[in-house]
Order: structure tokens, then C-alpha cells, then sequence
């Protein structure tokens, strides 16, 4: 039957005897798989070797989608259900989601979806059958993808407090290159919203004509008008996620250009704008990322209470300023140096716990006022920025609405001295980490060390890529891509004795074991003129320290098309709540460097059971179909 089938596809174009690689590529097309085609090129060559021709026979044609559709270890798969090796009856199939995929709920139902999904012969999937061309079109689908289905819409409880959520979150999000003299662009808001964030940052500075910019101030990047910025949220704000996003503003703009910024905020954003408190006037808790669908809301200091900027609402406050006390320091980086001491009484003779952060690094700094106008001032409703004295400050002054940022140095020594406290300070208040400034290539921090502890807004530059933005786009694939993420429940109780160096009682051991199985249509090596490569395997475990962990492939040598390993990695996690797994593919170019052909990150829990693709990425997050791995997941 598959025969027949395959000739009524491809003779028409063979009525003219042969066809050239253009037209191959076209009628792979139409077969309905996904090709590379620097890996039909060179299989095509390969076939033409023997004859010197420059076109192919129908035979020929045939033997090079056998060579890259009909995978050996999907055929192991098939034959092993399929009495005659050629058909599978629904009830086979549905043995194969069970006892294989783990799909214990399985059912005629579930079957006969897939036969009519996926089946590409119609006398086959007439018969509720499926033939092995079905079979290889759903075992490369993302039906059986390694990352759980029902985690790609959201699936977790969106009525808690803001604070207990991780919320992607973007660093300098207008710059799209270095921090020193690259451009500010558009394009740094529109790309971090399309990819589900919900914190973006603006710098804004006093412009010429009265309309304040956004840059990096005091550097020589490009300045765009904080108006555009403003109109380009205002699109593309909800097009990722109905989920609130938050506007960092650091301003460092006069009081009559920050009115031109409240105005803009309101005129703009209209009924998005988050101008009044919902419920009671009286906050005690923050409201629920749900309570604030499709609301944007300011991040900025603020003169005095909620509740008093509640009873000014209906008054004219235009022209009218506030004083809030700050340190004098260079805007957003209050990042201690890195060899200030974090602890004023650090000899080992006193107990740990009574180590307290050093204000000597704050004695230098001048307190000094700042004017906000109360029209941008009056904005800031559950989003108050306060200046991080100390965990102890915060716990006796600190509102549930205020929140902090944190240099990275500084959260760093916290994680290694006051762990504790961190956690207990983040199941309280939102709490925002940003890169320290001698990062002026844009580069990145490891994100995990601070998700560790609980902190809510780890802000990175999205534009640069690499391991941290992997993890970040890996974790925030979870829930529906929705930029927000329940935290454990040990990072929201605020009696929590959780430590990222000290799991005690928190940890729920997860046992896994993953054979890596094949490749497919990997990305050919830089170096190779044809499709080759020598790919070699790295599975990586991302989580609290102990569950850290590396583990590597052997080397295939120079296939990049269908490399088969068939090796086993085991891993033990003790906190898969905050666990990622990341597979990375690489070409050994040498014993001592490899160079990157695709990676894929995904959290711990959203792990699939059974045989699994697991679709590659490029190193900038694109997609790189059809190049996959295939795997088999257990664990328990």
C-alpha cells in the first residue's frame, strides 16, 4: 500500500524520465517532512557519483527519502508492535502509548486523533490503522516531543500574590548590543515582549523639546524618544502573554520632563495603565498576576503612600513635586566592589547567622533628595522601587508594594552568608537582579544561583546569547510561555527554612535515567564542505549546587545525519522543582574544542516520559528543524 501510495505522490513529476536536486527538494516538500538541505544536497550527490549525471531516476529519488525518512530506530519501534511489520491496528498503537509512552490513559479515542493526524495514506487511515509512514510522521511530531504538552498552555494557579511568581524580566531592554557606544533600539522591546517578558527596563534621560530619551546614560549609545518606546508597548504588550508587565523606569529625568512621562504613560496606554489600587485602598498583600490581566504597571520611586496618592487621584497635581531620599550613587549599579567586605565582624569566632551586611560601602554615600513629580509619582501603584538597606530594615519597614533591586555582587555574597534570610526577604517582597557594570559587553550571569533563592525578577540582556538566556528561555517555555512561574512552595512560605546549600527537608529525590538514542539531520560542521560533522553529546543538569551536574556522549565520527549512540546517563536530583536540563550538541573539532551546533533547555518537570524528539535550537533561540535528537526518558 505505502508503494502505491508514494508513486501517486512523486510520478507526476517524473513524466518527463529524471528530475534535477531543485526539483527533489520541491517534491520532498510535498511528501510533508521537514529536510535540511544541506543533507538532501549531499545524499543526492552521493546517488549521482556513480552515474556523473546531474539528475535522478524515480528509483533513485525513492532510496534518498528512504535513506532520510525511514529511521532505523523507528523502525525497531514499529516492527516491535506491528504483528506483520507493514500496519499497526488502533488497539497496537494504543499498547504503544501505554506500555512506550507512559500514556496510561490511552484510549480508542486517543489513537484513532493520531491515525487521522498523522496518517498519510487514505485507504490506511480509513481502516483506523496506521502504516509506518504515519508512524515516523507522529514520532517526529511534536505530539512526542520531550517537553509535556499540557505544560505548553497555562496550566499553574495565576491567584497568588505577584511575589510568588519568578517573572522573566530583561535588563537595558532598548539596547540590542554592548552597553558602551552600540545602538538603543525598538527592536529591544518588541523582541523581549514577543519572547513572553514581563519586565522591561527604561532609562530615561531629559531630551531636547522637552521629550525625555531613553539611553545609557553617560555612554555613547544612540537615544530613542521614550514616547516611541511607550507606543511600542503599548502594541506588542500582550501579544505573548495576557499576564501584567512591569515598566522599570531608573529616571533620570528633571520634574517637568517626568510629567511629559506620566503624560505620555496615560495617553498612550490608556485603560492598559494600572493608575488605582484594585479592591481595598489599603494594600496588604499584592495583587495576583490574574487579578491584573492585560495591565501594565510602573516601576519607579514614589512620594509617600498608596494611600495617600489615592486621595489625591481627583486633584490637579500638575507642576507639583515630592522629595524621596536616596543614596548618592551611580544610578542603577549600588553593586559594591567586589572586594568590599560583606561582613563588618567576619572572624570566625562569632556564629554565622550573626553576620550582617557592612555599611561601611554606604558610609561614603551622600544622602541626598530627589524631586519626582507627583503626576509619574501618583503612577506607581504596587510597584514602589526602595533602596535595599539591609534584610533586617526590610523586614520591620519594608511594604508588601516595595520592592528592591540588588546588584549581582552584592545578592551573591547574600547567597554564600545570608541565605536564609534572602529566602525569608523574597517570599515577602519582589525582588529584581540586574548584571553588575563592568559587564559592558552585555554579557550574563548565570540566572540559576538567584532563582535559587527566590528572587522574582532576574533581569537579563536578552539580546546576547548564551548558556543564561538558554536557561532562561528553557525555564520560561513552562506555564504557556507566560513570563510568570509559580515559585515552590518552600520559596513562598515565609517561615521557609529552604537553603539552596542546605535542602533538608525540601528535597524530593528524582531519579532519572535518559538513553540518548539517535540524531537526525544535525547541523553539518563549519569545516565540512559536505553534510558532515563529528557530534558528541553534552546533558547538563542546572539547579541548586548539589544537583549540578555534567554528563557526555561519546563521538560520532563524521555523521551528522542520522549519528546513533544508544548510551545511558542517570542523574539523582534533589530539588527537581528548580531543576533545568539542557541537551547541547556539538562538533569535536579537536581533543580540546568543540564547536556549538544546537541546544535544548527545559525544566526537570516538564520531562515527557518515553520515546521523545527533542527539537534543536540555534544559538540565538531559533529553531533548527528538523534537526532533533531522539531519546527515552524514565524516571521517578
Amino acid at each position: 500500500i505505502s508503494h502505491t501510495w508514494f508513486l501517486s505522490i512523486i510520478q507526476n513529476e517524473f513524466r518527463n524520465g529524471k528530475i534535477d536536486l531543485d526539483s527533489t527538494m520541491k517534491l520532498l516538500e510535498k511528501l510533508q517532512m521537514p529536510f535540511d538541505f544541506a543533507h538532501v544536497k549531499h545524499v543526492f550527490k552521493k546517488t549521482l557519483d556513480k552515474t556523473k549525471a546531474h539528475t535522478i531516476t524515480m528509483e533513485d529519488f525513492r532510496a534518498i527519502y528512504r535513506t532520510i525518512v525511514h529511521r532505523q530506530e523507528f523502525h525497531e519501534l514499529f516492527r516491535a508492535y506491528s504483528p506483520n511489520c507493514k500496519i499497526l491496528a488502533d488497539t497496537e498503537l494504543i499498547e504503544f502509548l501505554r506500555r512506550e509512552q507512559y500514556e496510561t490513559e490511552a484510549s480508542e479515542t486517543t489513537a484513532l486523533e493520531i491515525i487521522l493526524k498523522y496518517e498519510p495514506i487514505e485507504e490506511v487511515r480509513k481502516k483506523r490503522q496506521m502504516s509506518f509512514e504515519g508512524f515516523i510522521r507522529y514520532m517526529s511530531s511534536e505530539d512526542c516531543s520531550i517537553f509535556k504538552k499540557d505544560h505548553k498552555t497555562v496550566y499553574q494557579d495565576m491567584s497568588h500574590p505577584l511575589c510568588d511568581y519568578f517573572i522573566s524580566s530583561s535588563h537595558n531592554t532598548y539596547l540590542i548590543s554592548d552597553q558602551l557606544v552600540g545602538p538603543s533600539h525598538l527592536w529591544g522591546y518588541t523582541s523581549a515582549l514577543l519572547k513572553g517578558c514581563r519586565c522591561l527596563e527604561i532609562d530615561c534621560w531629559d531630551g531636547s523639546n522637552n521629550e525625555p530619551v531613553v539611553y545609557h546614560g553617560h555612554t555613547l549609545t544612540s537615544k530613542i524618544q521614550f514616547r516611541s518606546v511607550i507606543q511600542v508597548i503599548d502594541k506588542y504588550a500582550f501579544v505573548a502573554s495576557d499576564y501584567p508587565v512591569v515598566l522599570s523606569l531608573e529616571n533620570h529625568c528633571s520634574p517637568n520632563q517626568q510629567e511629559v512621562m506620566a503624560d505620555c504613560l496615560e495617553s498612550i496606554l490608556g485603560d492598559k495603565l494600572l493608575t488605582s489600587t484594585i479592591g481595598d485602598t489599603v494594600v496588604t498583600r499584592l495583587p495576583s498576576p490574574e487579578a491584573l490581566k492585560f495591565k501594565i504597571l510602573v516601576k519607579n520611586k514614589k512620594v509617600g503612600t498608596i494611600e495617600e496618592s489615592m486621595v489625591r487621584r481627583d486633584l490637579d497635581s500638575h507642576g507639583e513635586t515630592g522629595d524621596v531620599s536616596d543614596f548618592e550613587m551611580t544610578s542603577d549599579e549600588d553593586d559594591f566592589d567586589e572586594r568590599t567586605p560583606l561582613c563588618t565582624r567576619c572572624d570566625s569566632s562569632k556564629r554565622k547567622s550573626e553576620h550582617r551586611p557592612s555599611h561601611t560601602a554606604r558610609k561614603k554615600a551622600k544622602v541626598k533628595k530627589i524631586k519626582i513629580a507627583l503626576a509619574l509619582s501618583d503612577l506607581v501603584i504596587y510597584t514602589k522601587s526602595e533602596k535595599f538597606v539591609s534584610f533586617e530594615h526590610s523586614l520591620t519597614n519594608q511594604k508588601c508594594y516595595e520592592n528592591n533591586s540588588i546588584g549581582e555582587v552584592r545578592a551573591r555574597k547574600f547567597i554564600k552568608h545570608l541565605a536564609k534570610d534572602f529566602v525569608s526577604h523574597t517570599s515577602r517582597f519582589i525582588t529584581r537582579i540586574y548584571p553588575k557594570g563592568t559587564r559592558t559587553s552585555s554579557s550574563n550571569y548565570n540566572p540559576q544561583e538567584f532563582w535559587n533563592v527566590g528572587c522574582q525578577m532576574v533581569a537579563l540582556n536578552f539580546q546576547t546569547p548564551g548558556v543564561p538566556m538558554e536557561l532562561q528561555d528553557g525555564k520560561f517555555q513552562d506555564n504557556g510561555g507566560c513570563g510568570y512561574i509559580l515559585k515552590p512552595e518552600f520559596l513562598r512560605n515565609c517561615s521557609s527554612t529552604f537553603t539552596p546549600h542546605n535542602v533538608g527537608i525540601h528535597s524530593k529525590p528524582m531519579s532519572l535515567s535518559i538513553r540518548l538514542i539517535s540524531g537526525h539531520q544535525l547541523p553539518p560542521s563549519n569545516l565540512s564542505k559536505t553534510n558532515k560533522a563529528d557530534p558528541v553529546v553534552q546533558i547538563e543538569m542546572y539547579g541548586v549546587p548539589e544537583d549540578q551536574a555534567k554528563q557526555k556522549s561519546s563521538v560520532i565520527k563524521s555523521n551528522a545525519l542520522s549519528p546513533r549512540w544508544d548510551e545511558t546517563f542517570s542523574f539523582t536530583v534533589q530539588v527537581p522543582e528548580l531543576a533545568l536540563i539542557r541537551f547541547c550538541v556539538e562538533d569535536e573539532i579537536s581533543v580540546v574544542s568543540n564547536e556549538f551546533l544546537g541546544q535544548y533547555t527545559l525544566p526537570l518537570l516538564s520531562l515527557n516520559k518515553g520515546y521523545r524528539n527533542v527539537p534543536l535550537l540555534s544559538k540565538d533561540g531559533g529553531k533548527l528543524e528538523p534537526a532533533s535528537l531522539f531519546v527515552h526518558v524514565w524516571y521517578y
